[in-house]
């Protein structure tokens, strides 16, 4: 997945804007953002303020790592198991 343009605190301010009373068209329209990718952000990031969105990327890095993690750790097991199994 690529990196994105905005940060998470131009997104969550770009929702709030809409969030205001502007029209989502227009609020896309003015920030070059396709209405999907706008929907998507919202409903990720929808009533968050800055410092929930920081803890959720956090979080998401942590998961990130650990999925890696348990699969080193299976991938081993797999290993150990075929080596003991054939020994």
């Amino acid at each position: 997945m690529g990196k994105s343009r905005f940060s998470e605190e131009q997104v969550i301010a770009i929702l709030a804007e809409q969030e205001r009373g502007s029209p989502a068209a227009e609020v896309c329209r003015r920030h070059g953002v396709s209405p999907c990718t706008f929907y998507k952000w919202k409903a990720k990031f929808g009533g968050m303020g800055v410092s929930d969105a920081r803890r959720l990327k956090i979080l998401e890095q942590e998961n990130a790592k650990l999925k890696r993690l348990l699969a080193d750790q299976m991938l081993d097991n797999s290993i150990l198991k075929d080596l003991l199994g054939n020994g």
